[in-house]
């Protein structure tokens, strides 16, 4: 992907107060309360990216009017950025599972999104090669040594002792009763 970005990370011109320039900023950038706080909190944003030259120098200028200051640079600067190299874990054999290291993990972040996580106290965990059998030692039960032989299997349908259910109580008549008063 070509074009340029816009970074922001809330720099002053000389001369400029803070307050008049975080109102200028949020009418520009149509923001106010916690985005501008993100805005003017010195870390570096990206507000635009995917600019050509002319557009990029337009936001420039208008940052510029409100009395901040801006970068322009293109975005492959940070395609092309070196990753700091991770040292490779150690090979494990097929034989041993991945178990919990006494180190912890050491989190680089990409972007600024995750430099949040950078001081993350997250354990190293080990990561088993393909095909690794990642279950506990399966132990085949013993079987108890009961002696079962007095106990017997009740054909199908047998009564299996169950008490017989009473009979219903039989519900008096009341066909000679009524409610009329006329008697």
């Amino acid at each position: 992907m070509s074009g340029l970005q816009v970074i922001f990370s809330g720099e002053l011109l000389p001369g400029q107060s803070l307050v008049e320039v975080r109102a200028r900023i949020g009418q520009l950038f149509r923001v106010d309360g916690e985005r501008l706080d993100q805005l003017f909190s010195g870390r570096r944003m990206v507000i635009k990216q995917g600019l050509d030259a002319e557009a990029a120098e337009k936001y420039r200028q208008a940052i510029e009017r409100a009395g901040a200051r801006c970068l322009i640079e293109p975005l492959e600067s940070q395609l092309e950025a070196p990753v700091p190299a991770i040292p490779a874990a150690p090979e494990a054999s097929a034989a041993t599972t991945p178990a919990l290291s006494g180190e912890r993990l050491q989190v680089i972040p990409r972007d600024e999104y995750m430099a949040a996580f950078a001081h993350v106290d997250a354990p190293a965990l080990d990561v088993a090669p393909v095909g690794a059998d990642m279950q506990d030692e399966y132990v085949e039960p013993v079987p108890l040594p009961l002696d079962l032989s007095a106990f017997s299997v009740a054909p199908v349908g047998a009564d299996m002792g169950e008490l017989p259910r009473p009979q219903a109580d039989q519900v008096p008549s009341t066909d000679h009763l009524s409610l009329d008063d006329s008697h």
